[in-house]
């Protein structure tokens, strides 16, 4: 099967010639992204215990997988921080307010507790400015400049899919690409021998014809920015062994039935580098890693579109 996700990249007058393409960096998004934000929340979407981060340097540090996510592949060498405790000059290169179980609707993930929604990250980035303002003691016209050379990078939606994919009107909220098949789906419905869950890939496909349509309009109407897609699908295509995954359809680590989530403090595979999920839901580091660097840098043309994020912030 497939679940969804946006992968939305925006970069406005990126800085030229420099090693460090952008000044700043900033990431909203779910579960694919968070780096610690749902920690102090009262969710069950929450990834701060063993195993989570069992190849991560820090440990357990909110991130839903084994080691770096996709968010991490694409920073700085030093991760922007959450926005739950990013604090002081932290917020000059960035902040991550990606949020687990979050979605574009309010309500999507509402069965699994507090999350931050897509409007309430917005907020928090509203925040941010107002904090740079006075950090930087500069006029509201440098500060904006200074944003308007970020690189800001969306992933959300498959909560939205998740939740409310069969209902009649969800259609016209949403439009988002898909990635590989989650155990979890796979758990719930036959598939005859499939690797997936094809009415679950027949229903999302209409809704990916949308997504080029979707992003020349916004470059459209919105002519000093700039943006793309990713197109989760066309990464997540072709043969996995090629990069040395040969499990796709279990996770890596022990599960709880009620969350589908690693149960905590079990021990996991040992050969992880092998599995495309650390968990019924997140996919490895190995897969993050694989994701991230086909985004920055296209495989394929139809990785991204209009152009990749390496030749994004090059413009």
């Amino acid at each position: 099967m497939t679940s969804l996700s946006i992968f939305l990249s925006l970069a406005m007058k990126p800085i030229h010639g420099q090693q460090q393409q952008v000044p700043c960096l900033f990431f909203l998004g779910d579960s694919q992204f968070d780096n610690g934000n749902n920690n102090l929340l009262l969710t069950s979407a929450k990834a701060n215990y063993p195993p989570y981060g069992i190849d991560y340097a820090d440990g357990a540090t909110g991130r839903f997988s084994n080691g770096r996510n996709i968010a991490d592949y694409l920073g700085f060498e030093k991760p922007v921080p959450p926005f739950a405790t990013a604090r002081g000059s932290d917020i000059i290169k960035g902040v991550n307010y990606a949020s687990g179980g979050a979605g574009i609707l309010e309500e999507s993930g509402i069965q699994l507790g507090d999350r931050i929604s897509l409007d309430r990250q917005l907020l928090n980035h509203r925040l941010t400015i107002t904090r740079l303002l006075l950090l930087l003691s500069k006029q509201s016209s440098s500060v904006y400049d200074y944003l308007t050379k970020c690189l800001y990078a969306v992933n959300m939606g498959s909560n939205d899919y998740i939740n409310n994919y069969l209902m009649p009107h969800f259609t016209q909220l949403v439009v988002y690409t898909h990635q590989t098949g989650l155990p979890q789906e796979l758990a719930m419905y036959p598939t005859n021998g499939s690797p997936c869950v094809d009415f679950i890939n027949n229903d999302v496909e209409l809704f990916n014809d949308r997504l080029k349509s979707l992003i020349d309009s916004l470059n459209t109407d919105l002519p000093n920015a700039q943006f793309i897609y990713i197109n989760i699908t066309s990464i997540s295509s072709g043969d996995p062994s090629v990069i040395g995954i040969r499990v796709v359809n279990a996770p890596c680590c022990v599960v709880s039935r009620r969350t589908g989530q690693c149960a905590p403090n079990q021990v996991p595979c040992s050969n992880r580098n092998e599995y495309a999920f650390w968990d019924n839901f997140h996919p490895t580091e190995i897969l993050n890693h694989v994701t991230a660097s086909r985004a920055y840098n296209a495989t394929e043309p139809t990785d991204a579109y209009p152009v990749d994020i390496r030749r994004l912030v090059q413009q």
